[in-house]
């Protein structure tokens, strides 16, 4: 309710009657609701859930007194219009990140004087964690970390990418994990320099990077990792400089960053040392960005990114080099922002690993 207290205070500093919130993750942010079809409104003095009948059995037990639940046979935008013409006055806002045209048309009939569009306003209330949330964050890091760990040993030349990518998979479901946030990337040789490849049926070769981009998630809180190893044989001299480049550009980053510089100052933390090693170029991406109930949320540490990181943030740290025709290296930790600085959330087990 505490959550749903400070939203309230925001719409009415803004003038706003009641919203409408579409995207699931603020729903249950608000209210505990999990399904996969739900539309909330917030008003001053109470919220109403709108769902269909899969989840009427579900909804009033995970909602409990957070808001009065309507259950829908037929169809959730019907009911909803119901709901807001019980109070046919003010003004209405929605959120113009996830209403479609034809969402926008149809609260237009809704027989409110106006409707406006309005963007991350829960989103950035998610942005400050409670210690629950970092809680189940770090619970998933860690189930994420000893997936990993039981997989490795494991892979030998000459395993696909796919293979790998089950076996951990299906360790991370094993250890618990509710499902995965976002596709699982394992890409070696020369597909480690796509920072952002599809897993494939590529067989690993003998000396070749392995990166493994992959998460957990606990209590609908997500864990982001990504390792990288030298596959059966020692790493050469170029590896061992570009992987140490990548690992000391996160350690600067981890012992350096705090709340309240910007998103582009910690960014440059990495940065600045990765450039000032010759590979400035190829550090195309972000260093990080926002973890919660989504895998990318606020705040964001880029070039670009000018606001403040607030205390209570949770935020990956993954520099990372690309060469094209050679391979690559990224390196991806879990941070909370503490008042007293940054609390890694994930192991942080960096040191480069040799697969012999």
């Amino acid at each position: 309710m505490t959550r749903q207290a400070a939203l309230r205070e925001r719409l009415a500093t803004l003038g706003y009657d009641l919203l409408v919130v579409q995207s699931l993750p603020n729903v249950r942010y608000l209210t505990g609701f999990t399904g996969s079809s739900g539309l909330l409104v917030v008003r001053p003095q109470d919220a109403v859930l709108v769902t269909d009948y899969r989840y009427a059995a579900q909804a009033p037990r995970e909602v409990g007194n957070a808001a009065r639940v309507e259950i829908d046979q037929v169809s959730v935008w019907d009911r909803l219009k119901r709901v807001v013409q019980e109070r046919p006055s003010g003004i209405g806002a929605f959120e113009a990140h996830i209403a479609t045209v034809r969402d926008r048309e149809r609260l237009e009939g809704f027989g409110l004087p106006r409707w406006e569009a309005t963007g991350d306003l829960v989103e950035r209330l998610r942005t400050i964690k409670d210690p629950d949330e970092v809680d189940a964050i770090r619970s998933a890091a860690t189930l994420a970390s000893e997936a990993l760990a039981e997989t490795l040993p494991g892979v030998r030349p000459g395993e696909t990418e796919f293979a790998i990518a089950a076996r951990l998979e299906a360790a991370l479901r094993r250890r618990g994990s509710e499902w995965h946030p976002f596709p699982t990337i394992v890409a070696s040789g020369l597909r480690a320099a796509l920072p952002h490849a599809r897993t494939s049926g590529r067989a690993v070769e003998r000396g070749e990077w392995l990166l493994l981009d992959f998460g957990a998630q606990v209590d609908g809180y997500c864990a982001d990792l990504t390792r990288t190893v030298v596959v059966g044989a020692r790493a050469d001299e170029r590896q061992r400089q570009v992987y140490d480049t990548v690992r000391q550009a996160q350690r600067r980053a981890l012992d350096h960053m705090l709340p309240g510089m910007s998103g582009r100052e910690a960014d440059q933390l990495a940065r600045e040392l990765i450039a000032q090693r010759g590979f400035g170029e190829a550090f195309g991406h972000s260093l990080g960005h926002g973890l919660g109930l989504e895998v990318h949320e606020a705040p964001r540490l880029s070039a670009t990114a000018e606001a403040a990181l607030p205390a209570g943030a949770v935020v990956t740290v993954e520099p990372g080099i690309y060469l094209p025709g050679w391979g690559g290296v990224r390196l991806e930790d879990d941070v909370h922002l503490g008042a007293a600085g940054p609390e890694l959330l994930s192991d942080n087990a960096v040191e480069l690993l040799e697969l012999m």
